[in-house]
């Protein structure tokens, strides 16, 4: 559900309705969105939105969501939840972490090809830059037969300029740890331009001691990602709409981990601290 302390922050981000729009009126955006986390969450048809949650029609948020999406308004909010957890001190900016999940695409579209590892059947990957604690950055969506070589440096330029601290937005982590299947030269010599330092293992040798310890928080993030239920599997031909639910998923995973934090702190957000 769409909690108050996070509607405060999602609220100003959306677009306005138009005061003379046609048709009856629509259905209160808190609503909308909730219903759209029901589907995340739930992966069920959009369709299949049960009327009696009073969340609208699955086409109603649908449409939303395409408005939404339009307008960036998950990519906005990622970005403010990122500067209130770097207010907070949380992202680890000493390194980061990428890699690449495969998901099925049941209905193909843009970004979708041949997977290599589920038989050949259409697919698309998930590339995703994390910090040192696990906090997603950025994700990017491309066909299932894209090779991991092509995105890190598109996933560290992704990653938007965070704000929270004095000084200019820091958007750079101090390292970038992928495994063998990012080696490559010229990828290192990116790196080396951004002042980022790529820790990187190299095909034909022993993997770089440790990495698997620090590079676990990636998987760890893939794995929060896709128990959204709608992102495990990719329902959505067009291309857009997945990414708009990639970004609230992501930005859900960056709003808990807020919660928790100003939770353990003493914060505003009533939130039971695990010990």
């Amino acid at each position: 559900m769409v909690d108050d302390d996070l509607w405060v922050l999602v609220e100003p981000l959306l677009p306005p309705w138009p005061k003379r729009s046609p048709g009856p009126k629509p259905v209160p955006d808190r609503l909308c969105l909730q219903g759209i986390v029901y589907v995340l969450h739930q992966d069920i048809a959009w369709q299949l939105l049960p009327l009696e949650l009073g969340f609208g029609s699955g086409q109603t948020g649908w449409r939303r969501l395409d408005r939404w999406q339009q307008a960036g308004v998950f990519e906005k909010l990622h970005r403010i939840l990122l500067a209130k957890l770097n207010a907070a001190g949380e992202p680890d900016w000493s390194r980061a972490c990428v890699d690449g999940s495969h998901v099925r695409a049941k209905k193909g579209g843009a970004a979708t090809g041949p997977s290599p590892v589920d038989r050949r059947k259409t697919g698309s990957k998930h590339h995703l830059i994390c910090d040192g604690k696990g906090t997603p950055l950025h994700i990017v969506t491309t066909a299932a037969n894209v090779n991991d070589i092509t995105q890190p440096l598109a996933l560290v330029d992704g990653i938007p300029p965070v704000a929270g601290r004095p000084g200019h937005p820091r958007r750079r982590p101090g390292a970038v740890l992928g495994d063998k299947a990012y080696d490559s030269q010229a990828v290192r010599r990116e790196l080396r331009k951004r002042r980022i330092t790529p820790v990187i293992s190299r095909r034909g040798a022993p993997n770089v001691k440790g990495l698997g310890k620090l590079r676990y928080v990636v998987e760890q993030t893939f794995a929060l990602l896709h128990q959204f239920k709608r992102l495990a599997v990719r329902w959505e031909r067009r291309l857009e709409l997945h990414d708009g639910l990639l970004a609230l998923g992501c930005s859900l995973i960056c709003w808990r981990r807020l919660k928790k934090v100003l939770s353990c702190r003493g914060g505003s957000y009533s939130h039971t601290c695990d010990s």
